[in-house]
């Protein structure tokens, strides 16, 4: 009888595991770096961040506790009768109301402007639309101060002084080279396979504008909506120029309601009206940020 031969196989030797690579310790360079960043960036915040808290406290002082204690301190004694003043004192509800009727009215003229003139210059295209663009682009350097008095001029001869409409027209016009160079920048950076494979399913322009270009623009029109909107509600120079009547005044004219007599300002109530009339534009900046941030960005890269 034969015994049978069980023949293992023959196991291969293991190699070596090669030794893990460790992260590289932080340097004391870079740590001091990213010390000083750090120390620099909270540095800008409290700078920022300060002046808001220091109004917003300030606006529950009484008056005898800010003339007489020192300003910078918390507030020792805590009312809400500067807010009833603000509102009594001066006319403020109808002031954010006309200053929120400018600002609605420019944004709008600018975004419509500004995308279907961008969408002319950059997407359709034509002869010289370089120029015309570098045209627009040189309005950016144009100072307001120098279309006061023709402007002044042709509104009463034309019946728009002291309108609403004195105030968002060129509110809007100055503000449109920006958004027009926005709204380039953003539309460059569209394929041209999308416009083309919507031409040849029969799109015209207008179809195109409305169903593809506008609906990728909405990060881009919310950046031109919060950049200008910022500047049209603080405006005073074109308010100040063209408002004559009380009942038109914007938020900046109606701070001045709350002088007195021999230059006397109420300043809790002026703060407290600065609160009132700061704080919705700054929650709608904080709220959209992000999509401020992204189209901002999006003129930077592709896609």
């Amino acid at each position: 009888m034969t015994a049978s031969v069980l023949t293992r196989p023959t196991e291969q030797p293991t190699p070596p595991s090669a030794p893990r690579a460790r992260r590289p310790s932080h340097s004391p360079r870079l740590r001091a770096q990213r010390t000083v960043l750090t120390v620099t960036i909270v540095a800008i915040v409290l700078v920022q961040v300060y002046p808001l808290v220091w109004l917003l406290l300030t606006s529950f002082r009484t008056a005898a506790d800010f003339a007489g204690g020192n300003p910078f301190a918390l507030p020792s004694e805590w009312t809400l009768d500067n807010y009833a003043r603000a509102f009594s004192t001066g006319n403020l509800g109808l002031n954010i109301v006309n200053s929120l009727v400018v600002t609605l009215g420019a944004s709008v003229l600018i975004v419509g402007a500004g995308m279907m003139a961008a969408y002319a210059l950059q997407v359709l295209g034509f002869r010289f639309s370089g120029l015309v663009r570098a045209l627009f682009l040189l309005g950016i350097i144009v100072p307001v101060q120098i279309a006061l008095v023709p402007l002044f001029i042709d509104y009463s001869q034309v019946g728009l002084l002291d309108t609403h409409l004195s105030m968002i027209i060129p509110l809007a016009a100055f503000a449109l080279p920006m958004a027009v160079y926005l709204f380039s920048s953003f539309y460059e950076y569209i394929p041209r396979e999308m416009y083309e494979a919507a031409s040849l399913d029969g799109a015209g322009p207008y179809r195109i504008f409305s169903q593809i270009t506008f609906p990728l623009s909405v990060n881009t029109i919310i950046t031109v909506v919060l950049v200008n909107s910022i500047f049209i509600w603080n405006d005073f120079i074109f308010a100040n120029t063209f408002v004559l009547s009380d009942g038109l005044k914007t938020i900046p004219l109606g701070l001045q309601n709350y002088i007195g007599a021999m230059g006397n300002t109420d300043w809790t109530a002026t703060f407290a009206a600065v609160c009132v009339t700061v704080t919705p534009l700054l929650l709608v900046f904080l709220v959209l940020n992000k999509a401020m941030i992204n189209g901002l960005e999006s003129g930077a890269t592709k896609g």
